[in-house]
C-alpha cells in the first residue's frame, strides 16, 4: 500500500487544530466536538428518517455531506468523518443491526476460544467505502479543514463483541479476560491487526488525524488495563503511519490516563470527570490534551455556559496542546445555537 504524503506538504498542516496536536503556538484555541454530525441536528434526523444507519454508513456521498455541513454549520476547527466503529465487525461475519431501542446489537455473541478462532481476518478492502467517504469529504470540504479519521480502540470492540451489544457490568467480558487469557489475548491481536490496516487506509486517503476510541475502558481497573488491554493498544498506535497525529480518547477512567499515556497517543482526551489542569501535569509537558467541557453544559444557560468555558480554558492556561472539545458526545437533546455559540465562545475567549 502506498503512503500518503508528508503531513507536512498538505495544506491543513499548519491549522490551529493541528498545531495544538503539535503542541506548537496557536492564535486561538482550536475546538471540535465528538458527535459534531449527528442527532442534534435537525437535517440529520431528517435524513435517518429516510434512510437506515448502516445504509448511511455506507454511502459515501451521504457521509461527506453530513461530515462537511457539520463542521461548516457550526464553525469547528476540524471535521469528523462520519462513521461508526462497529463498521468492521460485519467483514469479521458478525451481523450488524441498529435498532432505536437497544443501539447496536452484534450476534453471535464472541465469547469462547472456537467463536474466536472462527473470526474472520479483515479484508481492508471490505471496507472502502469508508476510504471513498474519507476521499470524497476531503475533496468537498476547504482544503485547509482537518479532518479526523477514527476506530475502535482494542477493548472497546472486543467488549462489543463480546457482550453483543452495550452492558453495564461487562461480565462476558471480564469472565474471558480472567478465564481464557489466550483467547482474549488472540482476541485482540486479531483486533489489532484490523483495526491498524483500517486506520492506515484512512490516514492514507486523506485523514488528517485519526482518534482512537476506548470508550468502554473505564470499566477497568489499572491492574487489569496494564495486564490485559494496554499492550494491544500500543500495538495499535505504533502501528499507525507516523507524522499524524492520534488523539486516544476514553471515558470514566480518571484512574487510567496515566496508563493510557504509557500506551500511546499524541493527544490525550479528557472527560469532563477531571480537572485538566492537574491531570495535564499528571500527563507530563509532552503530550497535548483534548477536552473536557461537560455536554450537560450545552444544555444551561448562557451565563453558566460561558464561566465553564473560560473554566476550561483558565485550567488549560493557553498551554500549547489543547484542544477544546466536550468531555464526550453533544447530546441529542442540544440545540444547534448552543453548539456555535460554544464555538464561538472558545474562539473569542482564548485569543492570544
Amino acid at each position: 500500500m502506498t503512503q500518503a504524503p508528508s503531513p507536512a506538504s498538505n495544506p491543513w498542516h499548519d491549522s490551529a487544530f493541528l498545531k495544538a496536536c503539535r503542541r506548537e503556538a496557536v492564535p486561538y484555541t482550536p475546538v471540535w466536538l465528538m458527535r459534531q454530525a449527528g442527532r442534534y441536528m435537525k437535517e440529520y434526523r431528517e435524513l435517518r428518517e429516510k434512510t437506515p444507519f448502516l445504509r448511511l454508513c455506507k454511502s459515501p456521498q451521504l457521509v461527506s455531506e453530513i461530515t462537511v455541513f457539520a463542521a461548516e454549520r457550526i464553525g469547528a476547527d476540524a471535521a469528523i468523518l462520519f462513521s461508526d466503529l462497529l463498521l468492521p465487525a460485519q467483514p469479521m461475519g458478525l451481523k450488524l443491526e441498529y435498532t432505536k431501542e437497544e443501539g447496536p446489537t452484534l450476534t453471535p455473541a464472541v465469547r469462547s476460544a472456537e467463536s474466536i478462532d472462527a473470526l474472520k481476518e479483515v479484508d481492508p478492502d471490505s471496507l472502502n467505502y469508508v476510504y471513498e467517504a474519507v476521499r470524497l469529504t476531503r475533496r468537498e470540504m476547504p482544503s485547509n479543514l482537518p479532518l479526523i479519521g477514527f476506530g475502535g480502540a482494542p477493548f472497546t470492540l472486543a467488549s462489543y463483541l463480546i457482550e453483543g451489544g452495550h452492558s453495564r457490568n461487562y461480565e462476558h467480558t471480564k469472565t474471558l479476560m480472567y478465564g481464557d487469557p489466550g483467547a482474549w489475548n488472540a482476541l485482540l491481536a486479531k483486533l489489532v491487526r484490523c483495526q491498524t490496516q483500517f486506520l492506515n487506509r484512512q490516514l492514507r486517503a486523506g485523514a488528517s488525524a485519526v482518534q482512537v476510541f476506548d470508550s468502554w475502558v473505564g470499566t477497568l481497573s489499572p491492574s487489569d488495563y496494564r495486564t490485559f488491554v494496554q499492550p494491544h493498544t500500543r500495538a495499535l498506535i505504533e502501528g499507525l503511519d507516523g507524522g499524524h497525529p492520534v488523539i486516544h480518547f476514553g471515558t470514566g477512567n480518571a484512574g487510567l490516563l496515566a496508563e493510557m499515556r504509557a500506551a500511546g497517543g499524541t493527544v490525550i482526551g479528557l472527560d469532563w470527570r477531571v480537572d485538566l489542569d492537574r491531570t495535564w501535569d499528571q500527563l507530563g509537558p509532552d503530550v497535548a490534551v483534548m477536552g473536557n467541557l461537560d455536554p450537560c453544559a450545552l444544555l444551561a444557560d448562557e451565563a453558566h455556559l460561558e464561566k465553564e468555558v473560560k473554566r476550561v480554558l483558565a485550567q488549560a492556561g493557553n498551554r500549547p496542546g489543547h484542544v477544546f472539545n466536550l468531555g464526550h458526545g453533544v447530546l441529542p437533546q442540544t440545540q444547534v445555537d448552543r453548539v456555535r455559540r460554544l464555538v464561538d465562545l472558545v474562539h473569542e475567549s482564548s485569543r492570544r
